[in-house]
């Protein structure tokens, strides 16, 4: 297999800002910490001061896996976090029915790829790749299928709450599905019965994830991570009680925004007043302050300011945090250096910076996910035929007419005018 490396320009895929941050623009550095490249990451490491819980994040974690058969490097990886010299390289997504789109494995392979390349160039420090499950999403439409050859296998269900907690046992259908597209090859009986014992034998989809990307990635040492964690939250408890309180990444989110949107940036995400949600089993709703209360969205459940900081205190599992929030959350409860995302995630990311020098958190390095188009011979063969680059797989069909008349036309005709003289080349 040839491959060939493009810019990221002419993918023409990325925003502006994305593409002016890999470039190093100088206006854009107030808003990051480091350069996504070794020498950002060595000064990420030296500088990170991790204030997070070890001891506790690890006891989280193995029992997390406990119920789960996996290799000793996943093990290994898990009780190395324990050790102040121990940082990791994390990536994060939604748990998409058997993964999703092709870039989930795109993310986890550039996270793997990172952290082996980091302990090369630093071998008295360890590095462990991260996959951050998204169990507290409550877009369901988003992630209940999955496109094969032009085919959507759904997964039907009502449900209002966090993904991760949803109940499996409805989605039998799907998985026979999937099964019977994947065919009676050798690989694909490995796969469908790697799927079939994640999402039938066990209760939710949080597990199931977790069950089916351990058995892709174990070999690489890969730790996935539930944040939906009563002890987890409860590390975070004092940022969630002074941000739904005094409402500072509503007011930082925004400042950012409108500077970046003043030098010509299109910003990815909005923030609100209040960037926490209220999550039990089967909901997960806004939070929003009116008249003195702070009430949950849609429901009658509302608090005044002295109870929300004890349902804080007492159940800080019970606040969710959004989009705006979600990425302070991970940079408490984890050492990491690194996010892995793709040109969305690190728009939104470098909207936050001023968020998190706020509450005193340390910035990780942001860096894309690596991207794969695989070309078959037949249609390389047609391309080159055709006096195309590989780059022009990218434009618009009528950009690619407009490139081929001025190769194959001797006098600046319109399309009609060359379909008419010479039809057989159409």
């Amino acid at each position: 297999m040839k491959a060939k490396y493009i810019s990221y320009q002419d993918t023409h895929s990325f925003s502006k800002l994305v593409l002016d941050y890999v470039n190093d623009d100088e206006f854009l550095q107030s808003f990051y910490s480091f350069r996504p490249d070794l020498d950002g990451l060595k000064k990420a490491v030296d500088a990170r001061n991790f204030k997070g819980n070890r001891a506790e994040l690890v006891e989280v974690l193995t029992q997390q896996y406990q119920d789960i058969k996996t290799n000793k490097s996943v093990k290994h990886n898990i009780d190395l976090l324990a050790n102040a010299n121990t940082f990791t390289v994390t990536t994060g997504h939604q748990l998409n029915l058997f993964t999703g789109p092709l870039y989930f494995i795109y993310k986890i392979v550039t996270t793997i790829n990172l952290a082996l390349e980091l302990k090369i160039a630093y071998p008295e420090k360890n590095f462990v790749p991260v996959y951050w499950m998204a169990t507290e999403d409550h877009d369901f439409e988003e992630i209940n299928h999955i496109s094969v050859d032009e085919k959507n296998i759904s997964w039907i269900q009502q449900t209002n709450g966090a993904t991760g907690r949803l109940n499996t046992k409805t989605v039998a259908a799907a998985v026979m599905a999937y099964k019977a597209y994947l065919g009676i090859s050798k690989n694909g009986k490995k796969l469908a019965k790697l799927v079939e014992h994640a999402y039938l034998h066990h209760d939710n989809l949080a597990d199931a994830t977790r069950v089916l990307v351990n058995s892709l990635f174990e070999n690489y040492g890969l730790v996935m991570i539930n944040a939906d964690d009563a002890r987890l939250k409860k590390q975070f408890s004092g940022i969630i009680q002074k941000d739904i309180i005094e409402q500072n990444s509503a007011h930082l989110t925004e400042k950012t925004s409108q500077t970046l949107e003043q030098h010509g940036y299109k910003t990815q995400v909005n923030g609100r007043e209040i960037n926490f949600f209220y999550l039990i089993d089967n909901l997960r709703e806004r939070i929003i302050e009116k008249d003195n209360r702070y009430t949950v969205n849609h429901t009658e459940i509302s608090f005044s300011k002295e109870e929300l900081l004890k349902e804080i205190e007492n159940h800080p599992e019970r606040f969710s945090p959004n989009v705006i929030m979600r990425p302070l959350y991970q940079e408490v409860i984890l050492p990491n250096i690194a996010y892995i995302g793709g040109g969305a995630e690190v728009s939104y990311w470098m909207q936050l910076k001023a968020n998190f020098d706020h509450y005193q958190t340390d910035f990780p390095v942001l860096l894309l996910r690596n991207s794969a188009l695989l070309i078959d011979k037949r249609s390389a063969e047609n391309l080159n035929r055709l006096g195309f680059k590989l780059e022009d797989v990218f434009l618009p069909t009528e950009d690619l007419k407009n490139i081929w008349i001025k190769n194959n036309s001797d006098a600046n005709l319109s399309l009609a005018d060359e379909m008419r003289i010479h039809p057989s080349r159409f």
